[in-house]
């Protein structure tokens, strides 16, 4: 199976509202954040799903720790 990639505009639509599927864009990698408690509202300290949090991440106290919990779903291509 090939790596699935998203475009800008393909990432928006996965935030939980356009579809239920709830992704975000990290260091170029996409991440399902869907089953995560913390994104169970419409978003998670202000961030919402559907967007590049590269910065937001980096800025925050756990850093890429809590990566490693999330599903892997593809590429970022902005």
């Amino acid at each position: 199976m090939s790596e699935q990639t998203f475009t800008k505009a393909q990432l928006a639509e996965y935030d939980g509202i356009q579809k239920p599927e709830k992704y975000v864009a990290i260091d170029g990698v996409v991440y399902d954040v869907s089953a995560a408690g913390a994104w169970s509202g419409p978003n998670y300290h202000g961030n919402v799903a559907g967007q590049d949090l590269t910065e937001a991440i980096q800025k925050s106290p756990h850093k890429l720790v809590v990566l490693t919990r999330l599903p892997v779903i593809g590429k970022y291509i902005g």
